[in-house]
């Protein structure tokens, strides 16, 4: 008997996609020009470093990074970093270790470990403590069969929390793979994240939230009796748009919702909320809320509400900036790390008056691991990131908070880059300021003319900030290749204050590409830009932005729209995510087609002059295959050079090495055949 055939409506576009010359990867990576494989091998040198924690009276600093083979943990005196050694629970063999978390009294360190699975498993980690200072090995605390994260000490240390997914097949949120629709959609098969909290002593595990409600993020009281929490019914990875705040007993008893931004009056009504934070007294939490397209994206304005419940009180109501990150300090302040224009900024915040207190800016990318631009702060005063931009690969760098951080590891050192140097540049649309980055062609000549390629970020509500590449997707690459690069924060940016992240509602596509073309108009103004040669890129809404975009204008030449969004009206029907929607359409797409059709690329289709190539996974939730298939057989009806190229099993986010070389290969092939960097 023949294996079965899985006819989902995705198997099924897949499957026409191929028959009309497609393509599906079958294991054999695209030929490729040695420059390009040159690229590619230097963004392959990089060693990750995932997470930074220093002890809370700010004497050690523990670190998570690569290994020759999956991850390792290592700790050290910050009195004397390079004496680092490595904290495992395994005996040798390569396992991904993780999740640090400190004991309050800074002698012990939580972690998770996934070198002792049960027999049968595999990948199934636990929850280790290991005392820091002793040469005993970890003492395993938990025996779990599910996901685990976001591990943290109660203030007391008598109990540990975590987020925990029972049974997980997948990591939580919509940027991994899906599952495969099977059975009875939206009812069978939720997985659902909940707060586990597990006694330091003995190590019992009790999950201490309802099974209705999907956890996102967490913080203890200060008393250790209680825990916020922001949550929604289950399917988690759609309804983080409309989760609340409540706050539950640790010894039991029902949920307690003290903050629905869905019904809120003011101008948290319709938005969304995360990060959470009692303040030191308990009487108070603050959080931050805006208007959000992706969990853990974070931006907005920083809100109080008390601890009871009552309505929540903007503080930052005409910031210039958009809070990314917020912590209490122990003198009442809130430390804040803010977007502001393409860098990171990192102050203080008056609760009481709102007043706000700059630290540094930082041109380059920041945060511990937990978070964007989340920060590892001691007592003293110390605080610890993991920071890179386009010149400095990462490294762990800590300092006092206020004066020059320094690199505490050495991992990249030898990496220099392979692409040209950075410039942050401004321009004004309509009312707006706006900031973009700019990369020079590594071989620049202000005698010569460049190609410029123009790469937009995903969201909308993001923001690009000077980051070293990782392998995979990344416009950086195109400079190596001697390509100007254009990467701009248009409107629906964070960086500039809420306001202009929300100058995109209901009107996807046409303020932002003016934002964008004026750009491409002011850099063309100053630098030697080849007006025919002009490209487009961008992953998600940047692929949205690069499938509508050629559409509306012959500017391009040349594009390669990856995870990208053609028809906002099925794509509504399509994705996993539709609960994101409503904040930015003003209505489902049943209430108000006629704002959805507005914005649909697929409806100006006959416009389109532009070589455009297509890329995207097979079990994209965010963004689904079908949305890329419209596009590249408008194309094709209409007789414009196209290719759609499907990846198996990758979700939004590729997970796979081979297909991370193979897509930014494919791109990079792309653009030297429409646009070659030499004319």
């Amino acid at each position: 008997m023949s294996a079965p055939i899985r006819r989902s409506c995705l198997g099924f576009f897949v499957a026409v996609a191929l028959a009309g010359g497609a393509t599906a990867l079958s294991g054999a990576p695209i030929p490729v020009a040695p420059r390009i494989a040159n690229v590619i091998s230097e963004l392959e040198k990089t060693r990750t470093i995932h997470q930074a924690a220093l002890s809370p009276d700010g004497q050690t600093i523990a670190w998570v990074a690569d290994a020759e083979v999956a991850t390792e943990i290592k700790t050290a005196p910050m009195a004397d970093p390079s004496r680092s050694h490595r904290l495992t629970a395994g005996t040798g063999a390569p396992c991904i270790e993780q999740n640090l978390a400190w004991s309050p009294d800074s002698k012990e360190l939580a972690f998770t470990s996934d070198c002792n699975p049960p027999a049968g498993a595999t990948n199934q980690s636990d929850i280790y403590v290991a005392t820091v200072a002793a040469s005993s090995a970890p003492r395993r605390l938990t025996h779990l069969h599910g996901g685990v994260t976001s591990v943290a000490f109660a203030p007391d240390a008598l109990h540990i929390a975590c987020l925990y997914i029972e049974g997980a097949t997948r990591p939580a949120g919509a940027l991994a793979a899906m599952k495969p629709p099977a059975g009875v959609i939206g009812v069978e098969g939720l997985e659902i994240q909940r707060i586990a909290s597990i006694e330091t002593a003995s190590g019992e595990v009790r999950q201490i939230t309802p099974p209705t409600l999907h956890v996102y993020e967490y913080d203890w009281a200060p008393d250790s009796r209680q825990i916020a929490y922001t949550a929604a019914p289950p399917p988690g990875e759609n309804n983080w748009w409309v989760a609340q705040l409540y706050t539950q007993p640790l010894a039991g008893g029902r949920p307690r919702a003290i903050l629905d931004p869905e019904h809120a009056p003011g101008p948290l009504h319709g938005l969304q909320i995360a990060v959470p934070r009692w303040s030191p007294d308990g009487r108070l939490i603050a959080l931050i809320g805006g208007l959000m397209s992706d969990q853990g994206a974070t931006g907005g304005d920083i809100y109080l509400l008390s601890a009871t419940g009552g309505q929540a009180k903007d503080i930052t109501p005409n910031a210039d900036k958009t809070a990314a990150w917020i912590d209490w300090l122990s003198t009442g302040q809130v430390l804040v790390s803010w977007v502001k224009s393409g860098q990171v900024e990192i102050g203080t915040l008056d609760p009481g008056t709102g007043k706000t207190g700059s630290y540094q800016t930082i041109p380059a990318s920041v945060g511990d691991g937990r978070l964007e631009q989340s920060l590892s702060i001691a007592a003293n005063g110390t605080v610890a990131y993991i920071m890179s931009s386009f010149s400095q690969a990462p490294e762990v760098y800590a300092g006092q908070l206020g004066a020059p951080a320094h690199p505490i590891t050495h991992y990249n050192d030898t990496l220099k880059p392979a692409w040209g140097k950075s410039e942050s540049i401004h321009w004004t649309s309509d009312t707006f300021p706006v900031q973009g980055w700019l990369l020079y062609p590594v071989h620049y000549d202000p005698a010569r003319k460049y190609p410029l390629i123009v790469s937009v970020h995903g969201g909308p509500s993001s923001e690009v900030q000077p980051r070293w590449p990782d392998l995979g997707y990344n416009p950086i690459a195109f400079s190596a290749l001697d390509y100007f690069v254009l990467m701009p924060n248009p409107r629906g940016s964070y960086g500039e204050g809420e306001a202009f992240t929300q100058a995109n509602r209901k009107d996807f596509g046409y303020g932002d590409l003016r934002d964008i073309l004026a750009g491409v108009d002011a850099l063309s103004a100053k630098f030697p830009v080849d007006q025919q040669r002009i490209g487009l890129t961008g992953w998600s809404y940047g692929g949205f932005m690069t499938m509508f975009a050629v559409t509306q204008t012959q500017r391009f030449h040349a594009a390669v729209a990856g995870a990208g969004i053609s028809d906002w009206k099925s794509y509504y029907g399509e994705n996993s995510i539709d609960q994101w929607m409503t904040p930015f359409f003003g209505a489902s797409v049943y209430d108000d087609p006629a704002v959805y059709a507005k914005s649909s690329a697929i409806d100006f289709i006959r416009n389109v002059k532009t070589p455009t190539l297509m890329v995207v996974g097979d079990r994209d939730g965010e963004c689904p295959a079908p949305q890329s298939f419209e596009f590249w057989h408008g194309l094709r009806a209409e007789h414009v050079p196209t290719q759609l190229v499907v990846y198996p099993d990758e979700g939004h986010h590729f997970e796979s090495p081979q297909h991370r070389r193979d897509v930014l290969a494919r791109a990079l092939s792309w653009f030297e055949q429409y646009m070659p960097p030499q004319s």
